[in-house]
């Protein structure tokens, strides 16, 4: 696959940390037009609680409102199972579509059976607006943006590049961060470590942003590095290591990890685009599957 590579565009991008999950959300500004796109929204949740509320949501509207901008697209890297997308509360408030990769579908049909979800729960990926495949290609404003399938962490997973700027997910971590988990139904080491040689073909000036970092060794929250950087300096990937001793390491250590404190409610309402799920009354529900992960 060739993709249409413009190094000469560089979208402004505004980085939104969530302290409470450790996401980096973004607004991608065109920079020949007042039109962006937010990547990877956060809604906020006291699941001890079971409360939902959208300071996190409100301050990236807040800051387009008061940027004068015109939300384009809504873009998810994939269903995430750490946070809750609040793709559709920005949506209401700003307009613009809500895009994922199309393999939500195989998501939806592997967690609609673990959440025991009903026929009434469809599993053709219709709750989104958009459905990108490897390659295909969005406009935000008058800037051209594509999409890279990059399976691995989840089957759904998709880098976003805009301009000189890679939104890549979980796929890749900060270089002294690593790469994501590929344990969940679906993930496979192999694939992951396949994904990210296709983000390290990127040139090597590509901005890349995260969706998640954790401070290693007590250093300063970060969000941004290159691909010349990771394909240096990442500490699972880089300096040159192989597809092998890649599966080794990742199938080791995944099987060391807790699941995601917030991946119960997070499955549930990311594979209906930020949507809660309702009972047979109309209200609010969460399902919690026992042993069902």
């Amino acid at each position: 696959m060739t993709y249409p590579i413009d190094m000469s565009v560089h979208p402004d991008v505004s980085a939104h940390f969530d302290e409470a999950t450790n996401t980096i959300s973004y607004i991608v500004k065109d920079p020949a037009s007042d039109h962006c796109a937010v990547v990877d929204s956060v809604m906020d949740i006291d699941y001890a609680a079971g409360r939902i509320t959208y300071d996190h949501a409100d301050r990236l509207i807040a800051e387009i409102e008061a940027r004068g901008l015109t939300l384009d697209w809504i873009i998810e890297t994939h269903v995430h199972a750490d946070h809750l997308s609040a793709a559709p509360y920005i949506q209401e408030r700003l307009g613009g579509r809500i895009g994922v990769g199309e393999k939500i579908m195989v998501v939806q049909e592997t967690f609609g059976k673990v959440f025991n979800e009903g026929t009434e729960f469809q599993r053709d990926g219709s709750q989104f607006d958009a459905l990108f495949k490897d390659g295909d290609t969005y406009k935000v404003g008058e800037m051209a943006c594509f999409a890279i399938y990059t399976p691995g962490h989840t089957p759904a997973c998709m880098v976003h590049v805009m301009g000189d700027a890679a939104f890549v997910g979980d796929t890749l971590f900060m270089p002294d961060g690593g790469s994501a988990r590929a344990d969940f139904p679906g993930g496979d080491a192999g694939e992951l470590y396949d994904s990210i040689q296709k983000v390290l073909a990127l040139p090597d000036e590509m901005r890349l942003f995260m969706c998640h970092d954790y401070g290693p060794d007590g250093r300063d929250i970060a969000w941004e590095t290159t691909v010349a950087e990771e394909r240096a300096h990442n500490i699972h990937v880089g300096g040159g290591k192989t597809r092998e001793e890649f599966i080794r390491f990742r199938t080791d250590r995944d099987a060391t990890l807790a699941m995601p404190k917030l991946i119960i409610p997070s499955l549930q309402v990311n594979m209906r685009a930020g949507e809660l799920p309702r009972d047979a009354d109309g209200r609010p529900m969460l399902k919690v599957p026992v042993n069902g992960l």
